[in-house]
């Protein structure tokens, strides 16, 4: 790490994998990043875990994928040094980025019953959310753009102080990461969105690195059975360690609908219901297998822009079920973090298991190699360290 005496308010030069072209490997090049602006934070990043997003926005052609950008968004890292107006966080500390906003003050952030801060909306911008521009350039002087507010593929970043949680430095880096995005959505789902209730009965459709947060979260609320649905029955064994009880092929279900199995085996229909695709057709399957009358489906898979629901209005207004959007599972990042943390650290307890998510980890220099494990399925969590 610079001396940060030498480095606060001056431009850092350092590496960051840009995606210079969608669906092409990131290229590793110098980059400047910009001191941090009043409300703004510039973060060492330690270590990154490639989330599905990252992904889905690599690959994508036209707004909002946009290009040249950097990407990834799940991360820990130090603190650099800080704008004006800081007070919550101090040169040194160690913090997770997160992508949705928690500013604390305004109407949502005070409020229990959304995280979906209203003073910096989530939005899948290009640029920092207080100010619509860009920290980063290349070194001819081009703009490079952000991606959800942290843009962690690069040794340092800007954060927005809204964007960060201060956490302990003692906890381990490639676990804490997981906590900014994926592991925290899928337990926050089941926790916080749609509260499952200890001796519950879940099913998830998508059994990848979210779908079986869910489960681990399902599992900590104390769910009595929990059904993973997917087309790779490999799934079933790897998702026994996050509390999975039952497997449903999709793809060999015969002459019935996944949801006609489902209602069969929960003799009516399950009390919860999550969707960790992104298919609008998974979403309609998955409510169709919630039980009538209080059965829940949330919503946590992220489907092609503009892509519709159908549900039949019949079943909505007699059959009295509930259909729940889950923006990072409903987590408030600075409040749940800590919580979530103190689950995976407490000896006595260890509730939260992160260990079990990280498959493989490699070096920043390899990045591609982590894009190349996800896309294939060999993995759930690659950890991507900045300085190995």
């Amino acid at each position: 790490m610079e001396d940060s005496t030498q480095t606060t308010g001056k431009p850092i030069r350092c590496k960051a994998a840009i995606c210079r072209e969608p669906g092409q490997p990131l290229v590793i090049e110098e980059v400047f990043v910009a001191p941090p602006m009043p409300g703004e934070a510039r973060i060492r990043i330690i270590c990154s875990s490639l989330c599905q997003s990252d992904v889905t926005f690599w690959k994508m052609k036209g707004f909002p994928g946009i290009c040249p950008r950097i990407l990834g968004h799940e991360a820990v890292g130090v603190v650099e040094s800080v704008g004006e107006d800081v007070n919550e966080v101090v040169e040194g500390d160690t913090v997770i980025p997160t992508f949705l906003s928690d500013c604390g003050e305004c109407f949502d952030c005070k409020s229990k019953k959304s995280n979906l801060c209203s003073k910096f909306p989530f939005k899948v911008s290009p640029w920092m959310p207080r100010y619509e521009s860009t920290r980063f350039t290349d070194l001819k002087g081009g703009p490079l753009y952000h991606f959800l507010s942290v843009s962690s593929f690069s040794e340092y970043t800007v954060v927005d102080i809204a964007n960060l949680t201060k956490i302990s430095s003692e906890i381990p880096r490639n676990r804490a990461c997981l906590l900014s995005c994926g592991v925290s959505t899928g337990v926050g789902a089941a926790w916080r969105t749609a509260e499952v209730e200890a001796g519950s009965t879940v099913v998830i459709f998508g059994l990848g690195s979210i779908g079986l947060a869910v489960a681990e979260g399902a599992r900590l609320c104390g769910a009595a059975r929990i059904i993973g649905v997917d087309v790779n029955p490999d799934k079933f064994e790897l998702g026994k360690k996050f509390g999975l009880t039952d497997f449903v092929n999709g793809a060999d279900c015969g002459d019935k609908s996944v949801s006609q199995v489902i209602m069969s085996m929960t003799d009516g229909g399950a009390d919860y219901c999550f969707e960790c695709v992104g298919l609008a057709s998974l979403v309609q399957e998955a409510f169709a297998s919630c039980r009538k009358g209080w059965g829940k489906t949330v919503v946590l898979g992220v489907d092609k822009p503009g892509a519709q629901v159908t549900l039949p209005s019949f079943d909505i207004l007699h059959k009295g079920k509930s259909l729940l959007g889950s923006l990072y599972g409903g987590l408030k990042p600075k409040t749940h973090i800590p919580i979530l943390l103190k689950r995976y650290t407490d000896k006595v307890i260890h509730e939260l298991q992160l260990d079990e998510f990280v498959t493989h980890e490699v070096k920043f220099e390899e990045i591609n190699k982590a894009f190349d494990l996800l896309i294939e399925g060999h993995c759930l969590r690659c950890v991507i360290w900045m300085d190995k």
